[in-house]
């Protein structure tokens, strides 16, 4: 049998806040969509870019880790493997979506996660503890 591979790495920016929900049989699951960006010249020497965006879906722990530290804005790689759902609405339209798996997230940006940026902020007013 020979070899396939299924494997997609996209670096961007979250298009909204994560959204996390739990399956019946207790298992986290959170959604969020990133967009990533290229940039060319055309023949003509004009300068175009274009916005594409995924659709990705993370379970179990790592559900729950993007879903505490991620945020709309938030720079990110995401690696894992496109899977194509499909389902017939009460009308009996098919719809397709393809998702980004992931089995990969690393965070970019400097951003601090949304409870710790609440009380970084805090902090911030009165200024630092420093040392010396």
């Amino acid at each position: 049998m020979t070899r396939s591979l299924n494997k997609a790495i996209i670096i961007g920016n979250l298009g909204r806040d994560p959204e996390m929900r739990y399956t019946a049989s207790g298992k986290a699951i959170t959604t969020f969509s990133v967009a990533t960006s290229r940039t060319w010249v055309t023949s003509d020497g004009e300068r175009r870019e274009a916005t594409e965006w995924f659709n990705v879906v993370a379970w179990n722990n790592l559900a729950e880790i993007c879903n505490q530290l991620l945020r709309k804005g938030s720079r990110v790689y995401v690696e894992g493997h496109l899977q194509t759902r499909t389902w017939e609405d009460e009308k009996g339209c098919r719809h397709y979506r393809t998702e980004l798996v992931a089995n990969e997230m690393l965070i970019l940006d400097s951003r601090q996660p949304r409870e710790s940026q609440e009380t970084m902020d805090e902090d911030d007013e009165e200024g630092p503890d420093l040392p010396f």
